[in-house]
């Protein structure tokens, strides 16, 4: 009888154990694309949503991590734009404080924790390797901030921008709407393959590892191969305004992303591997060659890359791995800078230890519903800043999302606030005046955390 029942008292026991011990140094995967919007999946972002999916794109792969995992419905990157972002998640840090443009001359990642570094301080055996798009203007080079293995200091040239695609002017609208490439469009292939690569490399000495994957697409220039253009062109008109070549850019992409997840079943390690998902910021407001007519690439958020409103920042964001219930949906707000502090809760890292610049917060207890009462942001809250280039910086705390626009002084200007939960579109549901003492609270811990972290101002 006890023989009979030990494998349901096995299973039991694995399902009763806390998330985080699950395993004790996980492998990690961090698939970070670029320019890619909430919406811009062939499954809904947020199953309530109808909208919150496009009819015409065809993404399996990245489908089957929201169907083995759990799907964060309020994801978002930590800026409108990617180098910030990508700033912000390697340091774990909001934008406010580790710089909101392209170049921050003050913020140099190899001076402060990183995600390698943490992981490494958890568990020295950890191996960390970078592929695909580190940013403009990083300063550091991705080995000075931890990693062991790189593509180096790359950026949008080395994924195909119009210069390097032949037209000197390097305008987008001074050439074709897209270009081919038969044989590593967006470099999406090779950057797969180096992931691949390393992958199996430390899988098999039996070291635990983190990869951060980074794709340059879905970021401009548009660039495919002609069999999967030939696909879309037969399948007729998008139902967005994007064209079929971005698209079919979009299914190269999401094959890459297959060929990871179907490389860690092969080597046996999907038991012991996190599959992270986002992108640097929400996708853009038009494509080149798409109908301006159409409805908006970003449907149904209000915005677009560069921006603060929800399609500026709100953005696909899922997880695959143990503990992670498959098919399930959390609607609590997360941040692409709360990757350090997961990452390294996950390899058993002591939270004291991390340093006070770490604005992340441990998100592991959301892997699991049973545990999500378990969840504590230190801070509440959310923050995002652009002053320099765009005016604004915003809050989003529980259901609600404050806006703060600058005056080109340096003052403020005004503020707006939206309830982004359960309707995320903020165009037309300004609830200010309704709400004022919410509004003044939210924009009380914003300027806070502004003040605190030394945010750069306008003038």
């Amino acid at each position: 009888m006890i023989k009979q029942r030990l494998p349901w008292l096995i299973g039991m026991l694995a399902f009763m154990l806390p998330f985080g011990m699950v395993s004790a140094s996980p492998n990690i995967v961090l698939i970070l694309t670029d320019d890619h919007g909430w919406s811009q999946l062939s499954e809904r972002m947020d199953p309530r949503i109808a909208t919150s999916r496009s009819r015409y794109l065809e993404t399996p792969n990245i489908a089957r991590i929201m169907e083995e995992g759990r799907r964060f419905t309020s994801g978002y990157s930590p800026a409108p734009l990617c180098t910030p972002t990508r700033r912000s998640i390697l340091c774990g840090t909001s934008a406010a404080r580790s710089g909101t443009e392209f170049a921050s001359p003050s913020w140099i990642p190899a001076e402060h924790l990183t995600i390698p570094k943490a992981l490494k301080m958890a568990n020295e055996d950890y191996r960390a390797a970078h592929f695909g798009k580190w940013g403009e203007q990083m300063i550091s080079t991705p080995e000075e901030s931890g990693y062991d293995a790189s593509d180096g200091m790359t950026g949008n040239n080395t994924g195909g921008m119009p210069r390097t695609l032949g037209i000197e002017s390097g305008n987008h609208n001074d050439g074709p709407p897209h270009f081919i490439d038969n044989e590593d469009p967006k470099r999406t292939p090779s950057v797969t393959g180096k992931a691949i690569d390393f992958m199996t490399e430390h899988s098999a000495a039996g070291r635990p590892f983190y990869v951060q994957v980074s794709y340059y697409a879905q970021h401009l220039s548009v660039v495919t191969r002609d069999s999967l253009l030939h696909k879309y062109e037969q399948k007729g008109r998008p139902d967005r305004g994007y064209t079929q070549a971005w698209a079919a850019m979009m299914e190269e992409l999401d094959l890459g992303v297959g060929r990871i997840l179907d490389t860690i079943e092969e080597l046996g390690i999907k038991e012991d591997t996190y599959v992270f998902f986002t992108t640097d910021n929400g996708g853009r407001g038009t494509v080149p060659g798409g109908d301006p007519r159409a409805t908006p690439p970003n449907h149904p958020l209000s915005g677009a890359k560069h921006h603060l409103l929800e399609g500026g920042i709100r953005v696909p964001f899922f997880v695959m791995g143990p503990g992670a219930q498959p098919g399930s949906v959390c609607r609590e707000p997360v941040v692409g800078y709360d990757f350090l502090p997961t990452f390294y809760a996950l390899a058993g890292g002591d939270p004291s230890l991390l340093t006070d610049e770490i604005d992340g917060a441990d998100f592991v207890p959301l892997l699991h519903d049973r545990s999500m009462a378990n969840f504590k942001r230190p801070q509440k809250a959310l923050f995002f800043h652009r002053p320099v280039r765009r005016n604004f910086s915003a809050i989003r705390q529980g259901d609600y999302k404050l806006m703060l626009y600058w005056r080109d002084d340096g003052a403020m200007d005004r503020h707006e606030l939206y309830q982004v939960y359960p309707n995320p579109i903020e165009e037309g549901k300004e609830i200010t005046s309704d709400n004022p003492e919410l509004a003044e609270e939210l924009l009380n811990r914003l300027l806070a955390h502004l003040y605190l972290v030394g945010a750069e101002r306008k003038n």
